[in-house]
């Protein structure tokens, strides 16, 4: 299964049994049971957190280094686990520049809620953690199409056939479920782009548990934050 957190809440893919399907989750909890029946699930949002000392994850710093310009500008600094509680974006700059140096991006605080929820629900899931592991699509997209970054920014129109086109080469099923998902929910709830990337975690997921070994993680050896929570990213290597 793929997950990604959209205006609605969180948009989800799953490839089971050759078969597609997926919809909105109004939060992250609901889908925890999906979640544990699931024997990989990937999610667009940050897992471990900073507490001190370093700038940035070592994982977001190896995908910037894969993917190179111009995808390298997709993969974001994500806040401290402080910063979480701040009251508003500055309090937050000022949270996570007294722990890392560093303030935080607009756009990273836009989606500090949710990361909060992924890091709320693991924290308390032992378990859980086994099932429910980050990964960022376009470092998928780079994996699935032999080492090569997209050309295209995935919300212009030329992004969104580029991506497609691969995933329909990979599973052609894969189109007609991202279609059937989009026109069941407005597009105010969640874009076109929010699905695409949860499909593309959920064929990431599938091809991986096929070949086991093709499946590689940013870093090889990945650190782990004060709770345990391994910092990485997993994609597929074909």
């Amino acid at each position: 299964m793929g997950i990604d957190g959209c205006r609605g809440g969180w948009v989800w893919c799953r490839h089971a049994g050759g078969r597609w399907d997926g919809g909105l989750a109004a939060d992250l909890a609901a889908l925890r049971p999906v979640i544990a029946a699931s024997a990989m699930t990937l999610v667009d949002m940050p897992i471990g957190l900073l507490t001190a000392g370093a700038d940035e994850r070592g994982c977001d710093r190896a995908a910037r280094a894969l993917l190179g310009r111009p995808r390298a500008s997709s993969i974001f600094r994500p806040p401290c686990r402080a910063a979480l509680d701040a009251r508003d974006y500055a309090h937050a700059c000022e949270v996570n520049r007294r722990h890392t140096g560093r303030a935080l991006s607009k756009q990273t605080w836009n989606i500090a809620g949710k990361i909060k929820e992924v890091d709320a629900l693991l924290a308390g899931d032992a378990p859980l953690r086994k099932r429910l592991r980050e990964a960022h699509p376009e470092v998928c997209l780079w994996g699935l199409a032999g080492g090569r970054a997209m050309q295209y920014n995935k919300r212009k129109p030329a992004g969104q056939a580029e991506r497609r086109r691969l995933l329909s080469a990979l599973d052609p099923d894969c189109l007609r479920h991202l279609d059937a998902v989009a026109q069941a929910h407005p597009r105010r709830a969640v874009a076109q782009d929010d699905i695409l990337d949860a499909a593309i975690l959920a064929l990431t997921a599938a091809l991986g548990l096929e070949d086991a070994g093709a499946l590689g993680r940013l870093p090889a050896v990945p650190e782990h934050d004060v709770i345990g929570l391994p910092m990485e990213m997993v994609y597929l290597r074909r």
